[in-house]
């Protein structure tokens, strides 16, 4: 052997962060590095010349997963697995492996390199994370269920309560005193309220459940929101302007929905004197289209660039601007529907850019 080959194999020998073995052509292990050492738990001479199943489970075993690894490598020159392997102790760890073929100078498979990383740590972060997910997704829906519920359960007392408010207003107000009816518009005031909260918990609950993506047209859609804005847009002499919007897999009933509240919160919240503008525009970038509505209106401070999303959260006190606090988490949960995301650029007094996003190829799949 030359000083190079010896070099190469003391090299390949002391390689610590991957086990490198030489197979014969039969999958039997010729020599064995420290990496392999390290990894499996085996000495060199309680290992070479076994066969290379040993690091396999008894379910990879029966499967012959071992002899069609060969025969992959063998036919294609190489063979890949990701899988949990066994040490020497038992345990497992789960392994990224490579099997190369070895030819010889007439072409002929003569042996295989095995190369194995021990990938253990990233798999069990891995699973973590699905089994995270399996836990928020239940969490979810549970939320959902108790929202549907909790607001369907709630109107009939409110009903009860409107109807006697109304009852008493119109049979009794002329016989009332100032602070009595002063009263009693503080009780008809509280129960619309509370009726606004029931009804955007319950829209809020059924966002994606009685509805499937189906090919939509943007366009008409956001076209079709500006039309229902008429009174508004002339009453606030705003001016809308949109770009291009692309046809995609969506949820029409819910993308409405989105831009229906981002259009009037960008009127709603406009600056004092000044006449609102409206730009609405849309860029894919490969299988993600990306929406922005942006606007010259009052901004939103940094700080709040989050909270704005949770529901029921106002920053504005009710008698400035009207409404609940529920349109923008109505418009989170309907991107993440979309397999997307909405997020906000704004500073204030500069105006606000409310981007969101559709993944249409995890649409698609999921």
């Amino acid at each position: 052997m030359s000083h190079e080959e010896n070099v190469f194999f003391k090299m390949i020998y002391e390689v610590s962060d991957y086990a490198i073995l030489l197979l014969d052509v039969n999958g039997i292990v010729m020599n064995w590095n420290t990496g392999a050492q390290r990894i499996k738990g085996y000495e060199a001479e309680e290992i070479v010349g076994n066969h290379f199943e040993i690091f396999y489970t008894e379910h990879d075993r029966l499967q012959r997963k071992p002899e069609s690894l060969l025969e992959i490598a063998r036919l294609m020159g190489r063979a890949t697995d990701e899988g949990w392997r066994l040490r020497k102790d038992g345990s497992t760890f789960w392994g990224s492996i490579t099997i190369t073929a070895i030819h010889d100078e007439n072409g002929n498979v003569n042996g295989y390199t095995k190369v194995t990383r021990d990938l253990t740590e990233r798999r069990k972060a891995e699973l973590e994370l699905v089994e995270h997910a399996k836990e928020l997704e239940k969490k979810n829906r549970e939320l959902e269920q108790f929202a549907y519920i909790a607001s369907h359960d709630l109107q009939e007392p409110l009903r009860t309560i409107t109807s006697l408010y109304e009852l008493l207003n119109s049979s009794y107000f002329n016989n009332l005193d100032e602070n009595a009816r002063q009263m009693m518009e503080f009780v008809g005031e509280a129960t619309e309220r509370m009726r606004q909260l029931i009804q955007g918990l319950l829209e809020y609950s059924r966002i994606g459940k009685e509805s499937f993506p189906e090919w939509v047209d943007c366009q008409k859609i956001v076209q079709d929101v500006v039309d229902d804005l008429q009174l508004l847009i002339r009453e606030t002499d705003t001016e809308i302007m949109i770009g291009p919007m692309p046809h995609l897999m969506g949820y029409e009933v819910e993308l409405r929905q989105m831009f229906a509240n981002l259009i009037t919160n960008a009127i709603k919240f406009r600056k004092p004197g000044d006449s609102p503008l409206v730009i609405i525009t849309a860029t894919q970038e490969f299988a993600t289209w990306k929406f922005a509505v942006k606007d010259n209106g009052i901004g939103i401070p940094s700080c709040y660039h989050d909270k704005i999303f949770i529901i029921f959260q106002r920053l504005h006190p009710r008698e400035m601007y009207e409404g609940v606090g529920i349109g923008l988490a109505h418009c989170h949960k309907i991107a993440e529907l979309h397999k997307g995301d909405i997020w906000v650029d704004s500073q204030e007094g500069q105006g606000s850019t409310f981007y969101f996003t559709i993944d249409t190829l995890k649409l698609k799949s999921a």
